[in-house]
């Protein structure tokens, strides 16, 4: 099998968008196939390999519904543990995805010295070992919270698509742009999982929106909760917020397209950065 990402004019870091798109969609079995190894890879030799992935999440759900739902004195508790487990898995997907953004280059600093491949190839490859991660930690995770709201599984096979299409899209073109960012600035290497942190204080995940009382609008402009939010709300209300989602999809077409365009640009000095 062979991966091609040949360039539309034959010159590295002149080709299109589209023809850039259309050869990574051509090579879609090889990243997906390196990224699914690297999963398997990741669980060898434990009993319950990538379960690890679901039941991390549901004891952390179950220790956090605990500790904020007797914090926040919390009304009616299953539903607060369905809104706190939905807000933390798909939070620990972005954060997963962006936090590991910066060294994503440097982490595949000798391919990218000795394989004249584009670069993309690694960016996809780390997209889709977030993506299989996400999966498995959410399925898993979505079944628990059925046992407190039923139709949540319905909600998601009825609306959840586009809420999530919007979802997979940011969590590619977002850190494939911190990813360039970072073979420039090291600085962001330490930068980026601060600033995680406080977005995820500052994210209405643990508790509602309405308790932020007069910093309420952080949570507008915070662009990693507006991703979540529809995510979220979907499963919950069975409901999807269309005019939210046809925007963040233009969106995310836009920064698809943006990211892509500065990654072709860039691919030439990408190897002399780190």
């Amino acid at each position: 099998m062979t991966v091609s990402f040949s360039a539309g004019s034959g010159r590295p870091g002149r080709e299109t968008v589209r023809c850039t798109l259309l050869n990574a969609w051509r090579s879609r079995r090889v990243w997906w196939f390196t990224a699914t190894s690297r999963t398997r890879a990741r669980f060898a030799r434990t009993t319950l390999g990538s379960f690890w992935l679901g039941l991390s999440n549901l004891f952390s759900i179950a220790v956090l519904a605990g500790v904020y739902g007797t914090v926040f004195k919390v009304q009616d508790f299953t539903v607060y543990v369905v809104y706190l487990g939905l807000g933390l898995v798909v939070w620990n997907s972005i954060s997963a995805a962006v936090g590991g953004a910066p060294s994503l280059f440097e982490n595949n600093r000798e391919h990218l010295h000795n394989i004249n491949l584009h670069p993309i190839f690694y960016t996809l490859e780390e997209w889709a070992f977030q993506l299989q991660t996400f999966l498995q930690s959410f399925l898993m995770v979505l079944i628990a919270l059925s046992i407190f709201q039923h139709n949540l599984a319905l909600n998601l096979l009825l609306w959840g698509w586009l809420p999530l299409l919007n979802l997979f899209l940011f969590i590619y073109w977002f850190p494939l742009l911190i990813c360039l960012l970072g073979a420039y600035f090291r600085d962001l290497y330490q930068l980026v999982p601060v600033v995680l942190q406080l977005m995820f204080l500052l994210s209405p995940i643990l508790y509602e929106k309405k308790n932020l009382g007069a910093v309420a609008w952080t949570a507008s402009i915070n662009p990693l909760y507006r991703v979540l939010a529809p995510v979220r709300h979907t499963l919950i209300a069975g409901e999807v917020q269309w005019d939210v989602g046809f925007v963040l999809l233009a969106a995310n077409a836009l920064g698809l397209w943006m990211a892509i365009r500065l990654l072709n640009s860039q691919r030439r000095n990408i190897p002399f950065l780190i």
